[in-house]
């Protein structure tokens, strides 16, 4: 688990605090309640990732290479970790939908980093996919704690069952090939990076799994994720970020698409959440140029720049951009994945060196 300057994971949440925050505002208490209670255990959790990082984790044996390793859990609406194991790799599919979601995406997930990218699950060496589902009770959230995936039930008014999107499931799995990886710091432009490449990773297995190409797909992360009545289609949109909802309760999506909204704050971890919308639309720009399945000249540019080692963990969006354009000309030449790379980071402002 050797990183960059050291092993630290992070504590990644797909439902940003800021969301929750403005919903805990809500003068309808049954809105209200669930949101505050949600953070609050986010809080809990945030802070036993953090005794985890120092005390050390529990070692996990490899499963067979090239073969995915999945347990889901139930957590019975209480809080202990991983709670009961419901189904195990190869098991028959169950009653329970929300169970079989999971172990869909947890495979799907695995599926897309091998074939893709001959990646071997997350960490690169056959790392077991651990998840726990039915976790508390009306719980607004799902998230990496370093270890495994966790899901919420959401309570139903503003928020369904957290395992409905596939790329919610990916998007937090990726975290994992990001804390193996370049480990980038869950702050500010690094942070917004880190969420990002998260997203990008989320929605490539969500077009993976339906066999989209990039102008078919809908660029949306979180689609199926917030109830009938809330006006909005997503948590974030790749292709038009700060469009994915305007709701009276949860407020105006605030993703900015370029550089010159770029968003000043010190919530949300200097704006981990929001500013990703800026590395979010270069790639949707990039992948949409190029054509074709997203994953093959777009996505693998991505993965290269994360896996490389050359990206630094306090990377700025500028270092970024200047590895992807790199990564481009090395694996494609002087072609048209370089123009297009080049031109979608121009587009949203962030220059390449």
């Amino acid at each position: 688990m050797t990183t960059h300057g050291g092993f630290e994971p992070v504590f990644c949440t797909i439902v940003p605090p800021h969301v929750l925050d403005k919903l805990a505002q809500a003068e309808d208490s049954s809105l209200a309640g669930p949101a505050r209670r949600t953070l609050q255990r986010d809080a809990f959790e945030r802070t036993q990732r953090r005794l985890t990082t120092v005390i050390g984790a529990t070692a996990v044996a490899a499963a067979a290479d090239g073969k995915p390793q999945r347990t889901v859990h139930d957590a019975r609406h209480g809080t202990d970790l991983p709670g009961h194991k419901v189904r195990g790799e190869g098991d028959k599919p169950g009653k329970d939908a929300t169970v079989n979601r999971a172990y869909a995406g947890l495979g799907a997930t695995f599926e897309l980093f091998l074939q893709a990218y001959q990646r071997d699950s997350i960490d690169g060496n056959g790392l077991p996919l651990n998840a726990t589902v039915h976790y508390d009770r009306d719980y607004n959230n799902a998230f990496w704690n370093g270890e495994q995936m966790v899901f919420g039930d959401g309570d139903g008014e503003i928020f369904l069952d957290f395992t409905i999107p596939i790329d919610v499931i990916g998007h937090e799995l990726a975290h994992g090939v990001t804390q193996y990886t370049a480990n980038l710091t869950y702050f500010g432009q690094p942070g917004a990076l880190n969420e990002s490449l998260s997203d990008v990773f989320g929605a490539l297995i969500k077009q993976y799994t339906l066999g989209q190409t990039a102008a078919e797909a809908d660029w949306l992360i979180g689609a199926g994720l917030l109830a009938p009545r809330v006006t909005g289609t997503a948590l974030r949109s790749m292709k038009e970020p700060g469009t994915a909802y305007d709701d009276d309760v949860l407020g105006k999506d605030p993703q900015p698409a370029t550089m010159d909204d770029f968003v000043r704050t010190g919530r949300d971890n200097g704006g981990v959440h929001i500013n990703s919308g800026i590395p979010n639309h270069a790639f949707y720009l990039a992948a949409t140029a190029l054509g074709g399945h997203a994953w093959e000249r777009a996505g693998q540019v991505w993965y290269d720049v994360l896996t490389g080692g050359e990206l630094k963990q306090q990377a700025m969006f500028v270092d970024f951009a200047t590895l992807t354009v790199k990564a481009a000309r090395e694996r494609f030449g002087d072609g048209e994945e370089l123009d297009a790379v080049s031109k979608a980071w121009e587009q949203v402002g962030v220059r390449t060196l």
